[in-house]
């Protein structure tokens, strides 16, 4: 058998060594259209993925050679004996989508692959394959997933830009492979981690775009060590650490960007010896801290200079002056200074040498003295100059006047007086102008007029006196203005506010008069307009309904007369609508307010307004609408708590009842009464009548409390009980819990032998059984009985606080508080905003929402309590008084139940018109307290504080302060939690400095020595909610 196979077998060895031989010569000899076909296929597979509205691939198609299709470059191969391959496919911004087919991948002969601004989505496919490709640009569509690992084996790859897509993940860590790369652009996605070590063996990268991502890390060493780097902008990342001290030696570096990570430490002292090419330099919005090199003078080249937002301190650097291209310097939000004197100040003179200098921008530093003229040596064709939120004083040098090409011009939030001269009309070129927030007084200067391509004008909180100009018509491009708080008068030219293209017109807090001069036919894009607090007379204009584009209208305080015009329904846009304060009269537009969708604060209190009130749109939700004041209003929704409206019927019915219903009983009720009364006459004591002083009915709800059972609860009054005492009496913690109240008490024992305790007590219950705020302090019940020894016994039931008043958090012991308790933690700046928004809250609720307003009387940190979660609690209603407004209604009687003869209150919270013998409590008197409130907890400093003497008060500690230096004032106990405030100086350019500057001048502004000049808490609570919520949501992005 063994035998028979081989023989088998040396007769097959012939035949298979010839077919072997043949095939092989088969594979020699290679088909000249199998590549070309493949290229095809992989084509066609390319558009049959993708989507192509536009028909940019409609040559692709069988009767077309390859070579010709649209975006194909083709290159002869020897080795295909001379059949076209595929080399370059260029598609860029062809209107392509869907996804790019993985067949590419098959182009093995491609050296550039470009399909850049479409919309292709989905992944990068794996083009790992084509060794030879030299460009890749995927850049500006829609593309997702990470970048691939395997793009790093492309080592040929030259360009790779894949920026402005939607990637995700890291940076390859072997990037560093691709030796050849010059550029290199993945910015604009949503990359995340670290940025590789090993780019730093790219050693031929000209160009590297990170920025726009979410790295995070340092910058690494390598980077500084890329010797042909002419180009590095990683800006818009979350990078921290130093700078490396490399990157400042790469003396190829055109541009370095840097800006918006979180970066910190200085700068190299010779760091402009090294950067000697560069021309942009961009390391705004970072940490950086200390001065800013001298040596940036000598880095010839710059042009564009961006270090804002950061912590650069010191003098401005003179040799600032030697860079004779500079076009841009922004050092914003800084903390650089002057200090008045003309050194300080020379840096301006040496920029005079800056021919070229186009933008700049000394924002938010702390800049002070004088101005000096030399600001008119600036270069001649200067367009942007921006100094506000400094310290500069006195008046503005004419010499500015010089500077004829401006068109920004912002000198705000600074302390310039005097009147503006001549010098700004000549500006013709202004496009934006805002000196608000400064001491300018005079009048408005009628060359304003001259600034005819003037866009936005902000003179607000100044002392302009005098009237609107007219001349202010001639501004037909104006789309901007602020002329609010001055003391500009008298009627307001009906052709000085014609501009077709205003969208913000704000004239509150002045004194203007007169009938609304606006010409609402020709204000056809406005959105804002604010008129409140003047002296605006006759009707709401009905044309305002042509302003569609309105979407806030403030008319409040005002003497405006007449109906709300119809119009107003077309005001589609509406959201806010403010007509409070007025003279308004009629019924409510139900049809034109009722359907204003959008419309979401409407505030028409304290008007004439009569009839029934709406139940639809925004009058549905009682807590955006404002109604209280219009004693003919009824009806409605129910949780307006407005009076039912009566009909004819119903008054019928009415009478028929209280003739045979009320009437016939209440006489004979009176009859019984009288014979009862001269029966007992003899027998009533003194004592017994005391016993039976008329008490405020809590209702079923609140549970009845015996004088037994508040002693067996407080161990008979003790003093290890005791949690403190007030002027009528003394509070102690309590736990009575066969009444079903588990949670621990606070019960206000009164001392009735002080004078006035009685009547407190009343008071108290009065206020506290008709009115609930989740920030008033919740009363339990109320206990009026006889004492053990017979004499009568008064007290109130709280819930207990334990984290007590907000006094002993502002002003807390050196020892631990009686009982062995930890000593109160102090109050952290975000809670102290919250509590303060709080209090505002339940004041502006007792002032203008609970029906029948009250005011508190004894605003004080003592009667403010704080819950678990340190939220505020007003309480201690002793002396609140009900209030007819006071603006409106005549002086009580001396014993009217609402005078306060001798208004009691706290020394140093109590307001100054009382002190002056004002007999009549009213809301302006809360709305000061207030404001003491917030300075005490801005300050950490009582009223009281000994430091207060020879007329200075906390009023105006801070007020000469403000704003310029106001970390003089604030409490040095919010430094742990608010780092940006130092001892010596709060920078502005965080969000927790714009809060603080708001809370103080809002309490500033509560603390007005006159009652008439002091906003409303409703105007507060307002702006403080606005406040916060722009504070937390700051803190929530960092």
């Amino acid at each position: 058998m063994n035998l028979y196979m081989l023989k088998q077998t040396s007769l097959l060895l012939p035949l298979l060594l010839c077919c072997v031989c043949n095939t092989v010569r088969c594979s020699a000899a290679p088909d000249t259209n199998t590549s070309a076909e493949t290229d095809a296929l992989a084509l066609l597979e390319f558009k049959r993925a993708a989507s192509d509205p536009g028909g940019a691939l409609s040559s692709w198609n069988a009767s077309t050679s390859l070579c010709q299709w649209k975006g194909v470059t083709c290159a002869d191969d020897p080795k295909n004996n001379g059949a076209g391959r595929v080399t370059e496919l260029r598609l860029a911004d062809r209107g392509l989508s869907g996804a790019i087919a993985g067949s590419v991948g098959n182009l093995t002969a491609l050296r550039v692959l470009d399909l850049s601004n479409n919309r292709f989505s989905g992944r990068i496919p794996a083009v790992d394959s084509i060794r030879g490709l030299q460009v890749l640009d995927l850049s500006t569509n829609s593309l997702e997933g990470s970048v691939p690992d395997a793009l790093t084996n492309c080592s040929s790859l030259e360009r790779l830009w894949l920026y402005s897509n939607a990637l995700t993940g890291s940076i390859p860590r072997n990037i560093g492979y691709l030796s050849n790369l010059v550029n290199f652009d993945l910015s604009g996605n949503n990359l995340t981690g670290t940025i590789p070590p090993s780019i730093g063996n790219a050693s031929r990268l000209d160009v590297l775009y990170l920025g726009g991502n979410q790295l995070t890390g340092s910058i690494p060493d390598g980077v500084g060590e890329l010797s042909a780097m002419s180009v590095l902008e990683l800006n818009n990342n979350l990078l921290s650490g130093s700078i490396p001290s490399t990157l400042f030696n790469l003396s190829s570096l055109q541009t370095l960007d840097l800006g918006s990570n979180m970066l910190v430490d200085t700068l190299p002292s010779d760091m402009g010896d090294w950067l000697v090419s560069l021309q942009s330099l961009f390391l705004n919005g970072n940490q950086l801290q200390g001065q800013i090199p001298s040596s940036i003078g000598r880095a010839s080249e710059l042009q564009s200079i961006h270090i804002s937002a950061n912590r650069f301190s010191g003098p401005i650097p003179a040799s600032l002056g030697n860079l004779s291209k500079l076009s841009t310097l922004n050092l914003e939000e800084n903390a650089l200074e002057t200090r008045g004197d003309d050194q300080s100040w020379g840096f301006l003179a040496a920029l005079g040498n800056c021919a070229l200098l186009n933008s700049l921008s000394l924002d938010n530093n702390n800049l002070q003295g004088e101005l000096p003229d030399s600001i008119g040596n600036l270069a001649p064709g200067l367009q942007v100059l921006r100094m506000g939120f400094n310290n500069m004083s006195g008046t503005v040098p004419p010499g500015i006047g010089k500077l004829r090409n401006l068109t920004t011009l912002g000198l705000s939030h600074n302390r310039f007086t005097g009147v503006l001269g001549g010098w700004l009309g000549n500006l013709e070129n202004l496009q934006y102008v805002d000196l608000e927030s400064n001491g300018f007084t005079g009048p408005i200067p009628p060359s304003a007029g001259n600034l005819t391509q003037l866009l936005a004008l902000k003179l607000a909180n100044n002392g302009f006196q005098g009237s609107v100009p007219a001349s202010f018509g001639n501004l037909q491009q104006l789309a901007y203005l602020d002329l609010s708080y001055n003391n500009l008068r008298g009627s307001v030219p009906g052709e000085a506010l014609t501009s077709p293209r205003m969208r913000t017109c704000v004239l509150s807090y002045n004194s203007l008069e007169g009938s609304i001069p606006l010409d609402f036919s020709r204000l056809q894009e406005l959105t804002e307009l604010s008129l409140s607090s003047n002296a605006f007379t006759g009707d709401i204009p009905d044309s305002i309904g042509q302003c569609q584009m309105l979407q806030t209208v403030e008319m409040d305080r005002n003497l405006l007369t007449g109906n709300v015009p119809v119009s107003f329904g077309n005001l589609k846009s509406l959201s806010t609508l403010n007509l409070s304060h007025n003279n308004l009269s009629g019924p409510i537009p139900s049809a034109a307010l009722t359907g204003l969708q959008y419309l979401t604060r409407l505030d028409i209190s304290y008007n004439d307004f009569t009839g029934e009130v709406p139940r639809d749109g925004v009058f549905a939700n009682a807590t955006a609408v404002s109604l209280q004041g219009n004693r003919g209003l009824c009806g409605g929704a129910t949780t307006l708590h407005m009076p039912s409206c009566r009909t004819r019927s119903n008054k019928r019915a009415e009478t028929q009842y209280y003739l045979i219903e009320v009437l016939i009983p209440v006489f004979g009720f009176m009859s019984l009464a009288l014979l009862i009364y001269f029966l007992l006459i003899e027998k009533t004591t003194r004592r017994r009548r005391r016993q039976h002083l008329p008490f405020p009915s809590f209702g079923k709800q609140f549970p009845k409390v015996t004088y037994q059972d508040l002693a067996q609860a407080t161990k008979d009054f003790s003093e290890s009980n005791l949690v403190g005492r007030g002027s009528y009496g003394s509070v102690y913690r309590c736990r009575l819990k066969e009444h079903g109240m588990e949670e621990e008490m606070a019960v206000k024992v009164f001392d009735l032998e002080m004078p006035g305790a009685e009547r407190s007590f009343l008071a108290e219950c009065e206020a506290l059984r008709s009115i609930q705020h989740r920030n008033l302090l919740p009363i339990r019940t109320a206990c009026s009985a006889v004492d053990n020894r017979g004499g009568m016994f008064k007290a109130l039931l709280y819930e207990f606080m334990p984290n007590g008043s907000l006094d002993t958090w502002l002003h807390p012991r050196a020892a631990p508080p009686a009982g062995g308790g930890k000593a109160p933690k102090r109050l952290g700046f975000s809670q102290r905003v919250n509590v303060i928004v709080n209090v505002a809250d339940v004041l502006d609720y007792l002032h203008h929402e609970c029906g029948r307003p009250t005011v508190h009387c004894d605003l004080k940190p003592s009667n403010i309590l704080l819950d678990d979660d340190l939220n505020a609690l007003l309480g201690d209603f002793g002396i609140a008084r009900f209030y007819a407004d006071s603006k409106s209604a005549p002086p009580p009687a001396v014993d009217d139940p609402t005078s306060s003869v001798g208004v009691r209150g706290t020394i140093g919270y109590i307001a100054p018109e009382y002190a002056g013998g004002v007999r009549l409590a009213s809301t302006s008197g809360d709305v000061y307290s207030f404001g003491v409130v917030v300075l005490e907890m801005v300050t950490g400093k009582r009223p009281t504080d000994p430091t207060f003497k020879d007329g200075l008060d906390i009023v105006n500690f801070v007020s000469s302060n403000f704003p310029h230096q106001i970390s003089r004032v604030v409490d040095p106990r919010l430094s742990e939690e608010c780092k940006e405030f130092s001892r010596d100086k709060v920078e502005p350019e965080n969000a927790a400095y714009q809060c603080l500057l708001c809370l103080l001048q809002v309490a500033l502004s509560c603390t007005h020595p006159s009652p008439s000049e002091r906003v409303s808490i409703k105007e507060v609570a307002n702006k403080l909610h606005a406040t916060q919520m722009a504070y937390e949501g700051a803190k929530e992005k960092k």
